[in-house]
């Protein structure tokens, strides 16, 4: 098993392959929120700087939901149907990418170590 403090490429996508990517990252700070869209959609989120992030393929499949106050962008293949990332932009102004720990190859999210946020509440 990878240790998941250190630093490494990881490569995932979409249930039907049309969209890929790599993240560079470590798997720490992973979290499980209970907000509406995380439950349903059983998301485990680890985030990244966008620089650490590149789309591989797909792009012309991904489509863009918002919902709330429409800060994040939960893309998802059009194709399947599976959220792979999300993106948005950090209250500092950053931009940010939310990897769908779900969504990475080889990674194990019954090993991580989650961080359980609150969201429903905000």
């Amino acid at each position: 098993m990878t240790n998941a403090t250190e630093m490494k490429t990881y490569t995932g996508g979409c249930h039907c392959g049309a969209v890929r990517y790599e993240a560079t990252m470590k798997l720490e700070g992973v979290i499980s929120c209970n907000c509406s869209i995380c439950t349903k959609a059983g998301y485990i989120l680890a985030f990244v700087p966008a620089a650490q992030f590149k789309l591989l393929s797909g792009n012309d499949k991904l489509r863009d939901y918002q919902f709330n106050q429409k800060m994040v962008h939960h893309v998802f293949c059009e194709v399947c149907g599976i959220h792979p990332f999300g993106q948005g932009t950090m209250p500092d102004g950053n931009e940010v990418k939310a990897i769908n720990l779900r969504c990475v190859d080889d990674v194990d999210v019954e090993m991580l170590q989650l961080q359980k946020v609150d969201g429903r509440s905000r």
